[in-house]
């Protein structure tokens, strides 16, 4: 029988499966969380995580902030964007879709995997790229688990969402907006989402 099992570490964006009930349950690789002062991100040659940037200012994210693995956000994306938007000037930004996934429990590092349920997310553009935030909460959560759409979190846990996305790329000393967020949606369109981003990333490995 062939050994199922990898003696090397996979990569966590290519080597690491979605999850098979996706895209109603989806593994999410998680590269910061709510205690980091710095942002880390994936390497994407190596896998490895690396630190992207010093938090700017004392906002930090309000979830565990991850990705989900093989996914990309290319042509498919970057179409379900503009058809929902109306615009026509959109690009998917090329990175695999970012995820939050909320949890009652303190996770207190990142570089791990934890299965999701995405309830709903923000159609945020960034410099004219579909760069969509998938809102999940962590399967079998004691408080988030039974939650099925983004429409029942309370209020200001939408708000507080919202502000970290539209402030954490911001530069000090200035007051221009770097992003923008169009809308909030549930549970049936972060579906449709991860599915346009899987169909991106079998273009991917086909090019």
């Amino acid at each position: 029988m062939k050994n199922k099992f990898s003696p090397y570490q996979l990569h966590p964006w290519h080597g690491i499966e979605i999850h098979s009930y996706s895209p109603s349950i989806v593994n999410a690789f998680i590269e910061i969380v709510p205690t980091d002062t710095v942002k880390y991100e994936i390497d994407k040659v190596s896998g490895h995580l690396k630190v992207d940037r010093p938090q700017l200012f004392s906002n930090v994210v309000p979830a565990l902030y991850g990705f989900i693995p093989k996914t990309y956000c290319g042509d498919q994306i970057a179409e379900f964007c503009m058809k929902k938007t109306g615009r026509k000037d959109i690009k998917g930004d090329g990175d695999p879709i970012d995820i939050l996934v909320l949890t009652e429990k303190e996770i207190p590092h990142g570089s791990i995997l934890v299965q999701a349920i995405p309830i709903g997310g923000l159609r945020m553009i960034d410099k004219g790229e579909a760069d969509d935030k998938i809102i999940a909460v962590l399967k079998d959560d004691v408080v988030f688990g039974k939650t099925t759409d983004i429409a029942d979190l309370p209020q200001g846990l939408l708000d507080r969402l919202r502000h970290y996305f539209l402030t954490y790329k911001a530069i000090p000393g200035e007051n221009r907006q770097v992003v923008e967020i169009d809308a909030i949606y549930g549970a049936k369109e972060a579906r449709e989402v991860i599915g346009c981003s899987i169909t991106d990333y079998e273009s991917l490995l086909s090019n």
